[in-house]
């Protein structure tokens, strides 16, 4: 792994107190491997151009471009390039946790938040910004230009999970609010009732927009490491209980597995990009998600 790619890990980018720079750095990280992707000599710079191709204009050739890289792009028009986003926030008090002490749920999702507005920016897509718990608590209109990733950047740091969510209330107004076809970008734990959930997500998906789902479980919830008797506190009700972790270790993760392939199912039947994800995941496969969902929109 190259010097740039270690910033993908949670544990290097735990380290990087400021927002900016952990955006800069998973982004840079990202692109570092991608010579091993589907996504080879993908990078921000070339990012509103695509491969030239028989019956293209000549005339739109960037021959700047081909210097560099011996290869012949076209200058997209911004019709081609334009696809508005919105990062979508869950503040449910839920997504405060962790168990390392490391990374809580929140602060990756905000961590992969920030990584996705710099690469749309930088890709000149205009991108906003909605956090919500029992409904829509602070928004930030999509804009492109570059001043819009320090708007939301500082909004994203001002977040705190605190709140108990109502999903299906808060994407019903979230569908409300947009104009036009977007890309929505969803970051959850989806702790909560499954219901309301599915009809909030419907809502949006049957008002035309383009949804990816970014399901973020602890490290420790996905994987349950604990043993012996631990007490185990609900995050949003204050709850105890106290369990034998070796007894109920198999049951747990059996339910974990029916709880993320029951979600994946019903986004398949959607149409909507589901993407299971945990705090000890690298950043690389939910950018991954994007672009994959960002090319087969382009």
């Amino acid at each position: 792994m190259g010097n740039a790619e270690k910033f993908l890990k949670p544990e290097v980018i735990r380290q990087v107190s400021r927002l900016d720079l952990r955006a800069k750095f998973i982004v840079e990280g990202f692109i570092a491997g991608l010579h091993a992707s589907p996504f080879q000599g993908f990078s921000v710079e070339f990012a509103e151009h695509r491969k030239y191709t028989p019956g293209d204009n000549i005339s739109d050739i960037d021959w700047n471009v081909f210097a560099k890289t011996d290869r012949f792009y076209t200058k997209k028009f911004q019709a081609e390039t334009n696809l508005t986003g919105y990062l979508v926030m869950d503040l449910s008090a839920s997504m405060g946790y962790t168990h390392r002490q490391e990374l809580t749920k929140f602060e990756y999702g905000v961590s992969l938040a920030a990584a996705l507005g710099y690469l749309m920016i930088h890709q000149q897509d205009p991108v906003g910004l909605i956090a919500f718990d029992q409904k829509v608590r602070r928004s930030l209109a999509p804009a492109s230009r570059r001043s819009q990733l320090a708007n939301i950047l500082s909004l994203l740091a001002q977040l705190k999970p605190e709140g108990v969510a109502d999903f299906e209330s808060s994407l019903h107004q979230v569908a409300g609010m947009l104009r036009h076809k977007s890309l929505i970008m969803i970051f959850t734990d989806l702790l909560a009732d499954p219901e309301p959930i599915r009809k909030g997500l419907y809502r949006l998906r049957f008002s035309g927009h383009d949804v990816i789902l970014f399901h973020i479980l602890d490290e420790a919830e996905a994987a349950f490491p604990f043993e012996g008797m631990v007490r185990l506190e609900d995050n949003e009700t204050g709850e105890l209980i106290e369990v034998d972790a070796d007894a109920i270790r198999a049951d747990y993760l059996e339910e974990v597995e029916e709880f993320r392939s029951v979600y994946k199912s019903d986004c398949i039947r959607a149409r909507i990009d589901y993407v299971p994800l945990h705090t000890g995941m690298p950043f690389d496969k939910a950018l991954t998600s994007y672009l994959l969902s960002r090319q087969a929109r382009g």
